[in-house]
């Protein structure tokens, strides 16, 4: 779908706004991505970029840069200030666990295998009895052989890796043939990651259980009012997966049945789960979809206001709720992916992350970049910091309006543009 717009200057409330400073809209083309969607919300300052980009997040592991660039990063072994660290760690800075996630790491961009790469090799098992740990929630590359070797790299730069799978994992379209569907490439992607050493189900790292959560998105799962002022591309047009997957015969994306299915997967793990649940002080799930779809912008926002379609699942969310139903205050975090909007929120108790690379180009044009990632979320404990990210930051500040169907002014201009034109 087309371009995000640069970010608009105006007033706090985005739907009395009635000026923008957006770019000129691209027209729709197949080849652009689905979950471009969005433009970034309004700021209630011009400097309000710049201020954000100076607060860092103690302990984060950084990509290093190639040997000629000029950029500043800071190393992933560098200890944090002691006052930035829980008690317990102060008290055995040598037994550190740390975790990092990150999500669409979209390694088919040479530009993105170049950043897995670039990752500090000595980051490793840590110090002592320490141990660092990724959590990749799901979109990692379209080819299997991509998806092994980019694995293969993290698995040599973290003691620990977990993953779940995501759309674009389970592509066919490059795979010439190779699997039947893509419930046959789901398996083989299981395998490699078995075989690698990485993590697809339920395990505790120190003193935190970390789950994956296998899920995928039913149309249902919107519940807000539709945007029926523009017509834009219909679902199976814009979304990518309606032709890049093959599904059996009884499952489809019509439904609800390929998001129960993916949902039952997890049922498996039952046991295990349970376990963790009762071993660990603080649990971390994961998914590479939505589980609320208040950590989506409102359709008002969205270039393609069908995208709360796509993006996420009820069973999802009612599993992990029941996952974290007797965590206490700051001890339940979920993070997601899919969607590519940098995300850090506490809703009902519970701390929903989204920290993806995405696309090369997207990157280029939101306020977090690149350098915070993969985000350290947790330092013998959860990192107590809401991480800057400029929708999760509107929200925060800002009540939604599922009701209101007026188009923000940047979306407004994009159609009046895109329909000009065409």
């Amino acid at each position: 779908m087309t371009p995000h717009l640069p970010a608009v200057s105006c007033s706090s409330s985005a739907s009395t706004t009635t000026t923008s400073r957006a770019a000129a809209a691209a027209a729709y083309h197949h080849h652009h991505h689905l979950l471009d969607a969005a433009a970034a919300p309004p700021s209630s300052s011009p400097h309000q970029h710049r201020r954000r980009r100076r607060r860092r997040v103690p302990g984060c592991l950084r990509p290093r840069p190639p040997r000629a660039a000029s950029v500043r990063c800071c190393a992933a072994a560098a200890p944090a200030p002691q006052a930035a660290l829980p008690a317990a760690a102060r008290a055995g800075a040598e037994a550190t666990t740390r975790v990092f996630v990150v999500s669409d790491l979209h390694t088919d961009y040479p530009e993105n295998m170049d950043w897995v790469r670039r990752l500090p090799a000595e980051v490793g098992a840590g110090k002592g009895q320490g141990v660092d740990a990724l959590v990749v929630a799901g979109d990692v590359a379209e080819t299997r052989d991509n998806f092994a070797r980019t694995m293969e790299v993290l698995r040599e730069r973290f003691a620990a890796v977990f993953y779940v799978p995501g759309n674009h994992d389970l592509w066919l379209r490059r795979e010439g043939g190779r699997y039947m569907d893509s419930l046959e490439k789901l398996t083989a992607l299981l395998d490699a990651c078995s075989e690698l050493g990485v993590d697809t189900g339920p395990r505790t790292i120190g003193h935190l259980g970390i789950i994956p959560l296998f899920s995928w998105y039913h149309k249902s799962f919107d519940k807000e009012k539709d945007v029926n002022s523009v017509r834009v591309p219909s679902l199976e047009m814009a979304c990518k997966d309606f032709h890049a997957c093959q599904w059996p015969s009884d499952l489809t994306n019509d439904d609800e049945a390929l998001a129960l299915y993916f949902d039952k997967l997890n049922d498996k793990n039952h046991d295990a789960i349970e376990e963790v649940k009762s071993s660990s002080k603080q649990i971390l799930t994961f998914s590479h979809f939505v589980p609320r779809q208040e950590l989506c912008p409102e359709k008002r926002m969205l270039y393609y206001p069908y995208l709360p379609k796509v993006i996420g699942s009820d069973f999802l969310e009612r599993r992990l709720r029941d996952i974290h139903s007797n965590r206490k205050d700051g001890a339940a975090c979920h993070v997601f992916g899919h969607t590519h909007f940098c995300w850090d929120s506490v809703v009902d108790e519970i701390r929903y992350v989204q920290a993806p690379l995405a696309y090369p180009r997207e990157r280029k044009r939101r306020m977090n970049g690149e350098g915070w990632l993969p985000f350290c979320v947790y330092r013998d404990g959860f990192n107590p910091e809401i991480y800057p990210a400029l929708w999760s930051d509107y929200y925060n500040k800002n009540k939604r309006e599922p009701e209101n169907t007026q188009l923000a002014p940047w979306v407004a201009s994009h159609f009046a543009k895109y329909h000009k034109f065409h």
